[in-house]
């Protein structure tokens, strides 16, 4: 492979890595496991040459951020008592708010709608669950459910954010020697 067309993929996989960054954050996009595909790519390019590092990195961020994403919700919701209908509905509503919104807000809209569609989900499907509590009680236990899911959910997405960060500094750390400016360009 020419030095130019080197030089272009390995930019070209450092944006795939900046979408998967993003992507870490908003459920929508894929997060970690775009930037362990952009590693590998880069690692059967150049024979991994020198990716051992970015490529375990990468590999570790992603079985990480699976296991920390799923356990911060399922944690901060047992933490506070969520019944599984309280987190079925949180994955009803992040949905339906995703989809719901998108219409109608196309910037951020998602966003919004993931936040209280969740929220909303959460209490909705507690309060459903809790037939046996007076209004009162209901009321708070399913409140109490619904914020505690959307926090512990930003939780895990504020730690996969970092996975992925982490797993994009070790690529360019022992990558960016391999690519240089060609001269050719100029």
């Amino acid at each position: 492979m020419s030095p130019t067309a080197l030089f272009v993929l390995y930019w070209a996989l450092v944006a795939l890595m900046g979408v998967g960054l993003v992507g870490a954050f908003l459920p929508a996009l894929p997060g970690v496991s775009l930037i362990a595909i952009a590693v590998l790519i880069w690692s059967l390019i150049t024979g991994f040459a020198s990716t051992s590092w970015a490529l375990a990195t990468a590999v570790v961020a992603l079985a990480l951020s699976l296991i920390v994403n799923y356990l911060a919700t399922y944690i901060g919701a047992k933490k506070v008592g969520a019944s599984s209908w309280g987190q079925t509905g949180a994955i009803i509503g992040l949905i339906v708010g995703f989809f719901g919104l998108l219409p109608a807000l196309p910037v951020g809209g998602p966003l919004i709608g993931i936040l209280f569609g969740t929220m909303l989900g959460a209490f909705v499907g507690e309060f459903l669950y809790r037939k046996e509590l007076e209004p009162k009680a209901r009321l708070a236990a399913s409140s109490k459910v619904s914020v505690a899911v959307v926090v512990s959910s930003l939780i895990g997405t504020l730690l996969e954010g970092l996975l992925a960060l982490a797993a994009i500094v070790v690529f360019l750390v022992t990558t960016s020697s391999e690519v240089s400016l060609p001269s050719q360009l100029f």
